[in-house]
């Protein structure tokens, strides 16, 4: 049950306001020339501020104290301070809807949370790219005996889960159309608030499918045991971004640093370490260079 509990954990106590400890497996060193790249009011207040949404390990979660935060997100941006020399304070969104909003207003100078760039939400916010999650994963019971599959095709007429707010509630959406489009059944799609409510839905019988990014279920299946991963589905995505304000200028830092990690072998080496190197880009990008 403690394998359990970790793995849906979604920590709610910390207000956004405050700064929540992190735990890193990668340390870098500064690099001078980056750090001049930085906006003269972030060098001024002397740390950036990033926000997640902690409840999907490896992505981004809080460790078993409840307290301090790590995962991918906080290993890639924690190292992209280290080299432009500045200190990142995580805050807790509270949710994943939380935050487009979150930027928009200014409360966070960058947000990482598994957050897929798209063309819909560049009218919101900016991008800098920096993993490839074009590889979608879809859990059931292991008593449920589902045979392996790779497409959508294989769900026609089914019911899937998926998180609310993200990219794979349009997936779902988009081939249940193509169900239909095929003569076949659509697929009934259930939003849930967020990932954990959804594995817990499987676990729980409520639901006999999920949807995610692969990494994330691949995680949970190894320690929730009575799961399975059901389906491993390649789509065409962009890729997983840090997310900014509109016009941030911010961002061109952040991309040199990211890609400064690409070069130098410390961006690959974090991916390692959660066992999610398969996702690794050659290019952190940005904006429009993303979609090209």
């Amino acid at each position: 049950m403690t394998l359990f509990a970790l793995a849906l954990s979604a920590h709610t106590t910390f207000a956004a306001e405050q700064s929540v400890p992190t735990d890193s497996s990668v340390h870098v060193k500064a690099d001078p020339a980056l750090k001049s790249l930085l906006p003269a009011d972030i060098v001024k207040r002397g740390y950036i501020v990033a926000g997640t949404n902690p409840n999907t390990p490896p992505t981004t979660f809080y460790k078993e104290d409840n307290k301090t935060l790590a995962g991918r997100e906080i290993d890639i941006m924690n190292a992209v301070g280290e080299r432009l020399g500045i200190p990142v304070h995580w805050q807790d969104t509270g949710g994943f809807d939380n935050i487009i909003p979150g930027l928009k207003t200014g409360r966070y100078d960058v947000a990482l949370s598994n957050i897929n760039a798209t063309k819909a939400r560049t009218k919101q916010v900016d991008f800098v790219s920096y993993y490839n999650a074009s590889l979608l994963g879809i859990i059931s019971q292991k008593d449920a005996n589902i045979a392996p599959f790779k497409s959508f095709d294989a769900v026609c007429g089914k019911e899937v889960g998926a998180g609310s707010g993200t990219t794979q509630v349009t997936r779902l959406e988009e081939a249940s159309k193509a169900c239909e489009a095929a003569g076949k059944s659509p697929i009934k799609v259930s939003v849930f608030p967020d990932r954990p409510a959804g594995v817990q839905a499987v676990v729980s019988g409520r639901v006999p499918m999920f949807l995610g990014p692969y990494e994330g279920l691949l995680w949970q299946v190894k320690v929730i045991k009575p799961l399975t991963m059901s389906g491993e589905i390649s789509v065409t995505d962009y890729p997983v971004s840090v997310a900014f304000p509109k016009e941030s200028e911010l961002e061109p830092a952040v991309q040199a640093a990211l890609n400064s990690l690409i070069k130098d072998g410390s961006y690959k080496k974090i991916l390692d370490n959660w066992g999610i190197g398969f996702g690794a880009v050659t290019e952190a990008k940005r904006n429009d260079e993303i979609f090209k």
